[in-house]
C-alpha cells in the first residue's frame, strides 16, 4: 500500500473516523483505524462496541492496499506533521508517514483481527444537516450526566411523518425541539433514544454537509453524506413523554418577556457568588426583573427591563447553571417565561419581540426551586 495526500486532508479524515474510538480498550484492535487505499480514494474507518464511522477522501494511490494502525497515535502524528504533501506506505511490518523532511513509523495491527464495519440500517429519509445540528444542540443540554441511569443520558428522537421531535431530560429540566425533515415514506414513524453525547458529536461533525441521509432500525441509527457515514447503537428504554408537562394552562400564573442575551450575561455575572447548588432568585414586577444570589454579606444582584403580564409580581428561584444552559440553547432575541410560581414548572420559549409571538419548535422546561434566597 502506498498513497499521497495533503496533510490537512489526512488529519481531518483521521480525526473524523477516530471520534468513535474508545479512550481506552483492553482489545488493541478496537483502538485501530483501518486505512483502505484504491482507485484514487482513501477510506478510513473505525469502530467500538457502540459506534462505527467511515470517511472517504481523494488520495493519489500509488499501490492499492489496506492497513490497520492505532488510530489515536496516527491522529497525533497527523496533527504535528508540517503542512504539505504527505507520503504514506506500508513497509514490512511498519506503516510510514512522511512529509517535508519529517518521518514517522507505526506498528501495524493484524488485519485478520479487524472487525467488520456494520452495515447501515434501513434508509428513512433526509434532514438538513445545519438545522438538525442546531436542534440537537438545543435539547442535548438537558440530558442527564449520570451513567447509572443510561436512558436519561439520551435524546429522544421521534419521527411522525414529516415532523422530527427531539427531547431530553435529566428529571430537573426538559428540552424539546421540533423540525421538519423529508421521510422516504409519508407514514414514517419511530420513537427511539440515542446517546446525547454521541448524537451531539455526530450532528456537529456533519453540520455543514447539506442534506444528511438518516438510517434506522430497531438497534441502531446511522447518518451519511459527503463521503461520511456513522452509526451508533440505540439506548434501551423510553424517556418520559413531555406533552402533559408542557401543557401549562393559559391564564394561570404569569408570563414574562425580556431580552435573552442581557439576561444570560446577568445570570452568569450574579452566579459568581453562588456556592454549590445554591439558587438564584428572580423577582419580576411589571417593568423589570431583579436577579439576586448569595448569602450573608456575599451577595450580588442586577436589575434588567422585563414585561410581566398576568400578575402584579412574581418571585421564583432557579439553579443558575440550569438557567444558563436553558438561555444559551435559544437563538431568539427575546425569551418568554411562563411561570406558575415558586417550586413549580417554568416554561421558556423564544419570542420575536417583547410583545411578539412565541417562536414555535423549541421549548425548555425548568423546575423552579422552593427555597428562595
Amino acid at each position: 500500500m502506498e498513497f499521497r495526500i495533503e496533510r490537512g486532508e489526512l488529519a481531518g479524515a483521521v480525526a473524523w473516523a477516530a471520534r468513535v474510538l474508545p479512550a481506552r480498550s483492553p482489545v488493541a484492535v478496537l483502538g485501530g483505524l483501518l486505512l483502505d487505499a484504491s482507485e484514487g480514494r482513501l477510506r478510513i474507518s473505525g469502530l467500538d462496541h457502540e459506534a462505527s464511522a467511515r470517511i472517504e477522501v481523494d488520495a493519489d494511490t500509488v499501490r492499492d492496499g489496506r492497513v490497520l494502525v492505532m488510530g489515536r497515535r496516527l491522529l497525533d502524528i497527523c496533527l504535528v506533521l508540517p503542512d504539505g504533501l504527505v507520503a504514506c506506505a506500508v513497509e514490512g511490518s511498519r506503516f510510514s508517514v512522511a512529509g517535508e523532511g519529517t518521518r514517522f513509523g507505526l506498528s501495524v495491527l493484524p488485519l485478520d483481527d479487524c472487525p467488520t464495519l456494520p452495515p447501515l440500517p434501513e434508509y428513512q429519509g433526509v434532514v438538513d444537516a445545519e438545522a438538525f445540528a442546531a436542534a440537537v444542540g438545543h435539547v442535548a443540554v438537558a440530558a442527564g450526566r449520570d451513567d447509572t441511569l443510561p436512558v436519561l443520558t439520551g435524546v429522544r428522537l421521534a419521527l411522525d411523518g414529516a415532523t422530527m421531535t427531539l427531547a431530553a431530560t435529566d428529571r430537573y429540566r426538559f428540552a424539546v425541539r421540533t423540525l421538519g425533515w423529508k421521510p422516504e415514506a409519508s407514514q414514517t414513524t419511530a420513537d427511539i433514544v440515542v446517546s446525547a453525547r454521541r448524537l451531539a458529536d455526530i450532528a456537529r461533525s456533519m453540520a455543514h454537509s447539506g442534506m444528511v441521509r438518516v438510517f434506522l432500525d430497531g438497534g441502531s441509527i446511522g447518518f451519511e453524506n459527503a463521503g461520511m457515514r456513522i452509526t451508533t447503537r440505540l439506548l434501551d428504554g423510553r424517556l418520559p413523554r413531555h406533552e402533559k408537562l408542557f401543557a401549562l394552562p393559559e391564564g394561570v400564573g404569569a408570563t414574562v418577556v425580556t431580552d435573552r442575551a442581557p439576561l444570560l450575561d446577568a445570570v452568569r455575572r450574579v452566579a459568581v457568588v453562588v456556592e454549590g447548588d445554591g439558587p438564584m432568585q428572580l423577582s419580576f414586577t411589571g417593568a423589570c426583573v431583579r436577579l439576586r444570589a448569595g448569602y450573608a454579606d456575599d451577595v450580588a444582584s442586577q436589575v434588567l427591563p422585563a414585561v410581566l403580564e398576568g400578575a402584579d409580581d412574581m418571585t421564583v428561584a432557579f439553579n443558575p447553571s440550569y438557567l444558563v444552559d436553558a438561555l444559551s440553547s435559544f437563538d431568539a432575541q427575546h425569551v418568554r417565561f411562563h411561570l406558575l410560581g415558586p417550586g413549580q414548572r417554568a416554561l421558556l420559549s423564544g419570542a420575536d419581540a417583547v410583545h411578539g409571538t412565541v417562536q414555535p419548535g423549541h421549548r425548555h422546561l425548568l423546575m423552579s426551586v422552593k427555597h428562595l434566597v
